[in-house]
């Protein structure tokens, strides 16, 4: 991944001075040899970080703050949930960790370089402008803008360099949102600007309406936050036709691929339309995950959403009809997992049991885990009488800003419409049964 040259020390300016000083930068830097503006896009980036200011301000980790999900800060993370005695299964970014540390009044001096460093998978895109809105913990400290431009280097170290610059805003809640209306001016109109919210969906909800304005494409993560926020949330832009893209929808990118080639064969064609069972383990309660791969493997197999099963608090179970008015029931299990991901009710093990109603010889179950152990959990329940298709999904484990800067890298500008169309059937079935999570 390509270095990012820093042309200048970042500058701490007055707001109103921002723009002016910006187009003077880049009317000097047009006579510099070998150095232009990218013609890229703008990364708007909501960067809160609470976890890492807590572990840093208390000497927990080392500094300074950066706002990514290092190696350091999970492990620390999963300490505290030892320290505070949560339940094994909590996920490290839980809000509940977060509450552990932030009793300890141990504050130490620290360095706080959000929006500064900026990602190998980012820079390598050349981003023409990245603004980073970072609140602090202390909700009445006053905000600091700052301001640099860099260049990343071309990877073999040939050829001209397009580069880019930075602003960081940097203060309490109250300080944010009383100069929301900065922010505005400071993006191209003739160049694309997304909103990558790096947060709960249900945190700062007048500032994330604010900020998630249309042309803006949005790139969030309903696997952060309540279940019924995320999923209102990426529906209402859904129906605005703004153009939305899920980092939860995208992790289990793997789970459907692999689904979708053991059924690919001409010979499992027809099996796939005997489907009488779906079962989905997710770490945690969590649901969203699990209910956006239902929905589209409904919506795929033009199946109907016709009735609620009671579970007793123990998961989510729905009935649906099939094309032939056959009868599907489905199931989503919540399992206890003694260290989870970090992101929160990841899919561990599905499982789909095919049955014909001419040739019991055409019988199928599917099962699908994380992890063998996992597989071999889902083979209890009568699967003896049929043929039996076992496969280990590996886990992805890839940086959330390589996540980020897969999605500006090939995107289009447009919501995904497998992920529109399965959307309205998960939120339907989590209001119908939202009591059990």
């Amino acid at each position: 991944m390509s270095p990012q040259l820093t042309l200048q020390t970042p500058l701490q300016l007055p707001p109103e001075e921002i723009p002016v000083y910006l187009e003077n930068l880049w009317a000097y830097e047009k006579d510099q040899p070998g150095t232009t503006g990218a013609n890229t896009f703008c990364l708007l980036v909501w960067q809160p970080a609470w976890l890492e200011q807590h572990l840093v301000r208390t000497g927990r980790i080392n500094g300074p703050i950066i706002g990514s999900q290092r190696k350091g800060l999970v492990t620390a993370a999963r300490e505290l949930v030892l320290e505070g005695d949560l339940p094994h299964s909590t996920p490290p970014f839980d809000q509940r960790v977060t509450d552990v540390i932030s009793k300890n009044d141990v504050e130490i001096s620290y360095e706080d370089l959000r929006g500064q460093h900026i990602d190998s998978a980012i820079s390598t895109l050349h981003p023409r402008r990245l603004i980073t809105l970072a609140p602090t913990l202390d909700d009445e400290q006053k905000l600091d803008t700052l301001v640099a431009a860099y260049c990343p280097l071309p990877e073999d170290g040939r050829g001209p360099s397009a580069c880019g610059d930075v602003i960081v805003f940097r203060g309490g809640l109250k300080s944010l949102k009383k100069r929301i209306e900065i922010i505005d001016p400071l993006t191209f109109t003739d160049l694309p600007c997304w909103l990558w919210w790096n947060g709960r969906l249900d945190e700062a909800p007048e500032l994330l309406d604010s900020l998630a304005l249309s042309p803006r494409r949005l790139v969030v993560d309903s696997a952060l936050g309540k279940p019924d926020k995320c999923l209102l949330f990426l529906t209402d832009r859904v129906q605005k036709n703004q153009a939305i893209y899920d980092l939860n929808w995208l992790r289990f990118r793997s789970w459907r691929e692999t689904l979708a080639i053991i059924f690919d064969p001409p010979f499992r064609h027809s099996v796939l339309q005997n489907v009488v069972q779906l079962d989905i383990d997710i770490e945690g309660r969590h649901p969203v995950q699990g209910l956006l791969l239902a929905s589209w493997l409904a919506d795929r197999l033009d199946w109907k959403l016709v009735d609620t099963v009671n579970t007793n608090g123990e998961g989510i179970a729905f009935e649906f009809q099939r094309r032939d008015l056959e009868k599907v029931q489905f199931r989503l299990s919540p399992l206890p997992v003694g260290k989870p991901s970090i992101h929160p009710g990841q899919i561990v093990g599905i499982r789909l049991i095919c049955k014909s109603k001419h040739d019991p010889k055409d019988d199928l179950c599917v099962i699908l885990g994380a992890e063998s152990g996992e597989c071999m959990r889902l083979e209890a329940g009568g699967m003896a009488n049929m043929e039996l298709l076992e496969e280990v999904v590996p886990n992805q484990n890839i940086s959330v800003e390589r996540d980020v800067a897969r999605l500006l890298g090939t995107s289009r500008g447009s919501t995904g419409p497998l992920f529109a169309s399965a959307l309205p059937l998960a939120e339907k079935m989590f209001n119908l049964s939202k009591e059990s999570f």
